[in-house]
């Protein structure tokens, strides 16, 4: 399999469109990424996939499938090595990556995108209160002149 095969298999998907996302190529369904080509150059497909779904694969069959590295691959995010791949294969992993997508889609709807608000403007500096003034000492009266 290759890079053409995986763009067909993900678009055959029902909703399933390709996009873009940071200068790589995506496939999306409700406007949600389930794969990705970001490591095509290296050989590889992404499935975004849960942990438990990702650990099954890669249990099944370790030469084909791999955490993508770091945090990313503990949330699920899985390497598919597109050569070592049949196609029954590949259709069965995007599937799964589509139907997980569509799943989660349907619990948690997206939120509208805002609109950028005007900056905030910094709240004003607090004053410090005063400083406490020590009581000091009762003026003395001057003593009253003496007449002549």
């Amino acid at each position: 399999m290759d890079t053409e095969d995986f763009r067909r298999i993900a678009l055959a998907l029902p909703g399933a469109v390709e996009g873009s996302h940071m200068g790589s190529v995506d496939f999306r369904v409700g406007g949600r990424i389930f794969a990705t080509l970001a490591h095509a150059t290296e050989g590889y497909g992404n499935l975004v996939l849960t942990p438990d779904e990702q650990s099954v694969l890669v249990d099944e069959l370790p030469q084909s499938f791999l955490p993508i590295a770091g945090g990313w691959g503990r949330m699920g995010m899985t390497h598919v090595r597109l050569s070592t791949v049949d196609e029954d294969v590949l259709s069965g992993a995007l599937q799964t990556a589509w139907r997980l997508r569509t799943r989660k889609n349907e619990k948690k709807p997206s939120a509208p995108k805002k609109k950028p608000s005007a900056p905030k403007k910094k709240p004003a500096p607090k004053k410090k209160p005063a400083p406490k003034k020590k009581p000091s000492a009762p003026k003395k009266k001057p003593a009253p002149k003496k007449r002549r």
